[in-house]
């Protein structure tokens, strides 16, 4: 079969939601992908649309779609991949379009190599056999935890003498968060570090809701941790991200941070919250959130492919 392939623009976001969501449907067993997060993907800083975006149609269908962008001004490259099961040609298609953009990309960067970054679930739409035949392999692997959540049970934590929690509501604490982000995040595997401005856009400050991000102080330690949750999301409550200091850890303060979410959440008349986490992270983050009730809802692969 014949596909017309062509770039994506901010008008075709219903589609690619609504093409998302049929994946998730297979993969996860429903749909939990948002207009909204849709367009602030296609609004990227770090995509040119016009040569960083692909949609694959079956007459007016779409069928697949790829998204690239590069935070890295180097080697490094992300890209996004979704196919309908049915659909593979296609998706060999953007998947091909994604490699070669991906390696230009990085030589326009003066880099002599592309290293390719691709989140898969563990179970995708995607014939991961076309993947490891051109050289693509897994490096990591993360789960997307959920945990319920009950209005009655999860009541707002009181901190420990010498502890204080205050909510992000000040740029000078937006700056604060920043920091914090970028400091206790830098030895995780495939950080890119960001400026103030990038890192607004990564967390699409315009639509965050300041209220649900809170930063904890510790006496000795100053501001040392912080939790950025987002409530727009139809499936669930999201925490997108907790971090504490590497010196200021073992002391609580995560787990304070992570249950004050819970009830703020549960205040809120949500059921359920989420968030990511890295299977292999250093810091103890699974156990945390296995300690605090949460449970695997999916887990998701990171590919990579080094383009020459």
């Amino acid at each position: 079969m014949s596909y017309v392939l062509r770039p994506a623009t901010l008008a075709d976001a219903p589609a690619v939601t609504e093409l998302l969501n049929a994946v998730d449907l297979i993969e996860i067993g429903r749909p939990e992908t948002d207009l909204h997060t849709v367009e602030a993907d296609l609004k990227h800083p770090e995509t040119d649309l016009e040569r960083d975006s692909w949609l694959a149609f079956a007459g007016d269908r779409l069928v697949a779609y790829g998204l690239l962008w590069d935070e890295s001004g180097g080697e490094r490259v992300d890209v996004d991949h979704y196919v309908l099961p049915d659909r593979q040609d296609a998706g060999r298609l953007v998947l091909e379009a994604m490699e070669a953009r991906a390696l230009e990309r990085a030589r326009e960067n003066g880099a002599g190599r592309a290293v390719v970054h691709l989140h898969l679930n563990i179970a995708p739409t995607l014939d991961t056999s076309l993947l490891t035949q051109r050289g693509w392999s897994v490096v990591r692997r993360y789960h997307v935890l959920r945990r319920a959540l009950d209005a009655a049970e999860d009541r707002a934590p009181v901190p420990p003498a010498g502890v204080r929690l205050r909510p992000c509501a000040t740029e000078a604490d937006r700056r604060r968060v920043h920091e914090l982000y970028q400091a206790a995040f830098a030895e995780h595997f495939d950080f890119q570090r960001r400026g103030y401005e990038q890192w607004l856009h990564d967390v699409d400050a315009e639509g965050l809701d300041w209220s649900l991000v809170w930063i904890a102080a510790a006496d000795g330690f100053g501001d040392a941790g912080f939790l950025l949750a987002r409530d727009d999301r139809e499936a669930m409550g999201w925490i997108r991200s907790l971090g504490v200091l590497r010196e200021a850890r073992g002391r609580g303060l995560a787990g304070l941070l992570l249950r004050h979410a819970f009830a703020a959440f549960a205040a809120r008349g949500r059921d359920t919250v989420g968030l990511g986490v890295d299977t292999s992270n250093a810091t103890g983050a699974p156990q945390l959130y296995a300690r605090h009730g949460m449970g695997v809802h999916y887990a998701v692969d990171t590919w990579e492919a080094v383009l020459r």
